[in-house]
């Protein structure tokens, strides 16, 4: 019989079916997310997309037009789905496709599902509109919706257990995420304004000036934007310095898959600090060249050399 991960025996038709439906969707939904993952082994690139379709169908609610109270309905609607493939309860031939699939990557690696309980809990926070006076108030919702993701995603990875420093192997993770989150939130300050949200954190925009917020798509008369951006970018690069400790501690492609992600994000962080106003023109992207050269860098290991030389210089 064929094996995989771990000699456990190759999925069922019905649930190649299900991983199948999850990259198909990841596919055609995550632009960044995608090119990273394309450089990992089958086995872990179908469980991150599984990863990826359930994370993405909890987003999907936050941010659609549904009434708040029907959200929070169809939110823990999903939370008892997540419960099932907690418990086992997940047949292959489900008729949830994203279910199928989670509950199998559940079985073949040790994620940690209740980063997926954490993401629902941080899109529960927008549902009720919730906004952030400092930044340590706003790390936990950026632990929530991305931190979780960096730890759900280190379930699928595995890290190398002699590598210096692996015990913390899970805080980098969490730590990555926060790094993606907060440029995320830098790159989508218009979208967000326009829908009614502010993420940075109250404390910062007073700093700034910008207490009157973005929703005409300019910074308040005599705001330092510029300044906040600026700061936000510092902030943010602290955070992928510390985050990127991970990458030698994870295999060749995982590493590879996490440097071309990340790699993507802080090249967008770049283009922010160059023209910080863009973000208020639209949302500032990569063309797929670039993208495919970050992925090549990361596959190269160019990425997790240079920052297991800083490692081993900076104490921990």
């Amino acid at each position: 019989m064929s094996r995989t991960v771990e000699g456990q025996p190759q999925p069922s038709a019905p649930v190649q079916a299900a991983y199948g439906y999850c990259e198909t969707v990841t596919g055609q939904q995550a632009r960044n997310f995608a090119y990273g993952i394309r450089l990992l082994p089958a086995e872990k690139r179908q469980a991150m997309s599984a990863l990826y379709a359930f994370s993405r169908r909890v987003d999907d609610i936050g941010d659609g037009p549904l009434p708040a109270a029907e959200k929070k309905e169809r939110l823990e609607a999903t939370r008892a789905i997540l419960g099932r493939v907690h418990a086992g309860q997940v047949a292959d031939d489900d008729t949830d496709p994203v279910a199928v699939a989670l509950a199998d990557a559940a079985r073949r690696f040790p994620i940690p599902l209740g980063g997926l309980d954490e993401l629902i809990d941080g899109v529960l926070m927008d549902v009720r509109g919730e906004t952030y006076e400092t930044w340590d108030e706003l790390k936990v919702y950026c632990r929530c919706v991305a931190g979780a993701i960096g730890r759900l995603s280190l379930g699928v990875f595995g890290t190398q257990s002699r590598a210096p420093g692996a015990e913390r192997a899970a805080e980098y993770a969490d730590t990555l995420g926060l790094a993606l989150q907060l440029t995320n939130i830098l790159r989508d300050v218009r979208e967000d304004a326009g829908n009614g949200r502010t993420y940075l954190p109250a404390d910062d925009l007073a700093k700034f000036g910008c207490s009157d917020g973005f929703a005409g798509g300019n910074p308040p008369a005599g705001a330092d934007f510029a300044g906040l951006v600026h700061f936000e970018v510092r902030r943010a690069r602290a955070l992928f310095a510390e985050g990127y400790r991970l990458l030698p501690m994870l295999d060749r492609r995982s590493g590879a898959c996490v440097a071309a992600m990340a790699g993507i994000y802080r090249r967008l962080l770049d283009r922010i600090e160059r023209d910080p106003a863009a973000v208020l023109r639209g949302r500032v992207s990569l063309p797929g060249h670039e993208k495919a050269y970050v992925a090549v860098r990361g596959l190269s290991g160019l990425d997790a050399r240079h920052i297991s030389r800083r490692t081993v210089r900076r104490p921990a």
